[in-house]
This record gives C-alpha cells, structure tokens and sequence, in this order.
C-alpha cells in the first residue's frame, strides 16, 4: 500500500506550485507605496511603504506566505528579493524557505554570500 503524503509534503507541494519558472519573472515594484489586495493582506495592513525597510520585510512576508503564481511575479522585485532573503528566510515558515531555496540556487548563494 503507498503511503499517504505528509501535511509538510502537502504544504511545500503548495507552495511550489506557485512558483515563478525564474526569478527574473518577479518585476514588482522597488519603491514607493503599494496596496495588496485583500486576498493577500487579509489581516492587518494593506498598504506598505517599500522604502521603509521593516514594512518592506512585512510586504514580502506577506506575499511569500500568501500569494498565488500571479501575486508572486506582480509584487516582488527580482533584486529586492536577492537582498532581503539573508533575513527574510528566517522569517518566513521552514516550508516557503525550503520550497524557494530548492527552486532557486541563488537564493541560498545570497545566504551564503552574506554570511
């Protein structure tokens, strides 16, 4: 009898189907303010100022955690990603961080590099 996959499988099967097929497709914006939709930003603020660093990491939070294939490229910036991920891989779930490390080597060199 095969087994049944586990909840952690089933979450990271759910996350990587959201996955962009590159970073490059994440063309979001650096700066200025941006409003998430509800469907993302559902509790709490909906409007981020990006050049405001600890409302940045929020935004990004967010939108790991929440976000569909179409949110992921619309609201995340291919660079501001690479910069943030050193400390915003310790604050999203072990799930998101593993799932975008597995799919995208430049992110755990990003660790690495700031080490």
């Amino acid at each position: 009898m095969a087994s049944q996959p586990g909840l952690t499988d089933l979450r990271r099967a759910k996350f990587a189907r959201r996955l962009p097929a590159a970073l490059s497709e994440l063309v979001g914006p650096e700066h200025g303010t941006v409003s998430l939709p509800l469907h993302l930003a559902w509790s709490g603020l909906t409007t981020f100022d990006l050049d405001r660093p600890r409302l940045r990491m929020s935004y990004y939070r967010i939108v790991l955690a929440e976000g569909q294939h179409d949110d992921l490229v619309q609201y995340l910036d291919h660079d501001l990603l690479l910069g943030l991920w050193p400390t915003l891989r310790t604050l999203v779930s072990r799930d998101v961080r593993e799932v975008w490390e597995s799919a995208f080597g430049e992110l755990a060199h990003s660790v690495q590099a700031a080490a």
